[in-house]
């Protein structure tokens, strides 16, 4: 496991911290007034259960008329309905190039597994429990975190393609490993954020990290709560969210950033995927087809040597990825048949092909979908449960017709120009 400090910000990042009334160390809190809003602030650790004391013990007192949590509405309904993701469309989420997002998820999920299972308490409990209190109660619960997928997004794009894969194959790496959470991670924790912990564990250089996980997270959950409160026309609101978050929230809400639909829709969007990426695919298929046909225009025996070796270095390896990743053996096949032809194509990936077939073939049960999150946490899990053994034919299937690319476009190039 890898160690280090946390996220920290540049100086452009954060605006000095004004004066605000915080209370002592032992009970991270700060109470703001946002017009005629009263609103306390509770900073917690994502795995004490002295947070969720203190959610208790405050909620106790009835002195709020709403909970504002740092949740979002994705996050919240799998909180509500842990069976919700049994209602899954996986054919969707291959089809639409979503599978990669998933793979991301299910690697957070298996991190926070290990850390319930390390630990013995649910990361987020004081979440859960705000909420449940909040529905006893009978008082709004407002959601004001961003939505994972958007921070995820976010990330990406602030990151050069280089240190996306490197960010990624971290994250696969930490997937698999067995050890538990180490000293620093456990003292992040206890002072910071699940999302940044995650990220700094296989994060080697943390700084661009920063301002989508936690900066614009802390405007994103100012802005949406200053929203919110309006909409229920709450005057006291107490608001869960993890330690990291609450001195840069506390600034933002003093600082007052504006129109706050303006700010949420900033917060919201996607930056446009470089163009490199984008023109990679079709330099490829102009580059091999071109050495394809040029070893036609040599002779016909070295044009069809071509054809064969790039069918049998695609094919080979996307099919040796599948047969890893455990797929039905019409699976690997299928891999195989596929990726000569879908590396040459920019919009489908053979993971595409791979994964629709083993889904197909072997169709995961009820029973996979409700084990997932906590099969995920091992590593035979990945191949003994159903769902997640789609994503890993994805994955590796993908990499492997991503590997057969290269050595077949340089076995090309050296035939004709060796």
């Amino acid at each position: 496991m890898m160690t280090g400090h946390a996220l920290r910000p540049t100086d452009q990042d954060l605006a000095p911290m004004p004066e605000l009334p915080f209370s002592p160390p032992g009970e991270p809190q700060c109470e703001l007034t946002l017009g005629a809003t009263r609103v306390t602030l509770l900073g917690t650790a994502h795995v004490s259960h002295a947070s969720v004391d203190a959610v208790r013990r405050l909620l106790a007192g009835g002195d709020y008329d709403a909970v504002a949590v740092e949740l979002c509405h994705s996050r919240f309904s799998a909180l509500k309905d842990p069976n919700a993701l049994a209602q899954m469309d996986l054919f969707s989420v291959i089809r639409q190039g979503r599978a990669y997002m998933m793979v991301a998820n299910l690697a957070l999920s298996a991190y926070q597994q290990r850390l319930a299972d390390q630990f013995g308490i649910e990361p987020g409990a004081e979440q859960r429990v705000a909420v449940q209190l909040a529905e006893v109660q009978g008082l709004p619960v407002l959601l004001i975190d961003r939505e994972i997928g958007v921070t995820l997004r976010r990330i990406a794009a602030r990151l050069g393609w280089w240190r996306r894969y490197t960010l990624f194959a971290g994250l696969l790496t930490a997937l698999f490993s067995a050890e538990e959470v180490g000293a620093d991670e456990v003292e992040r924790l206890k002072d910071g954020d699940v999302l940044e912990t995650a990220f700094a564990e296989f994060a080697q250089d943390r700084e661009d990290l920063f301002v989508p996980l936690i900066a614009e997270r802390d405007r994103y959950m100012a802005a949406k709560l200053r929203l919110e409160s309006d909409r229920v026309g709450a005057r006291r609101v107490l608001v869960v969210v993890g330690a990291g978050h609450l001195k840069g929230l506390a600034r933002d809400l003093a600082a007052d950033l504006g129109d706050p639909r303006a700010c949420l829709t900033d917060l919201e969007q996607v930056p446009p995927p470089s163009r490199w990426p984008a023109v990679l695919p079709w330099l490829i298929l102009v580059l091999v087809v071109g050495g394809l046909a040029w070893g036609f225009v040599q002779s016909p025996q070295l044009g069809w040597d071509l054809v064969f070796s790039w069918i049998l270095i695609t094919g080979g390896l996307c099919a040796l990825g599948t047969l890893i990743a455990g797929g039905h053996p019409l699976t690997v096949l299928a891999g195989f048949l596929a990726a000569p032809l879908t590396t040459l194509h920019p919009a489908i990936g053979a993971g595409m092909v791979t994964g629709a077939v083993e889904l197909w073939l072997r169709k995961p049960s009820m029973g996979d979908f409700g084990r997932l999150r906590h099969d995920v946490a091992t590593l035979g899990g990945w191949w003994r449960n159903r769902v997640a053994r789609v994503f890993l034919v994805f994955l590796l299937s993908s990499l492997g017709a991503a590997i057969g690319t290269w050595v077949g476009g340089a076995r090309i190039a050296g035939r004709l120009f060796g």
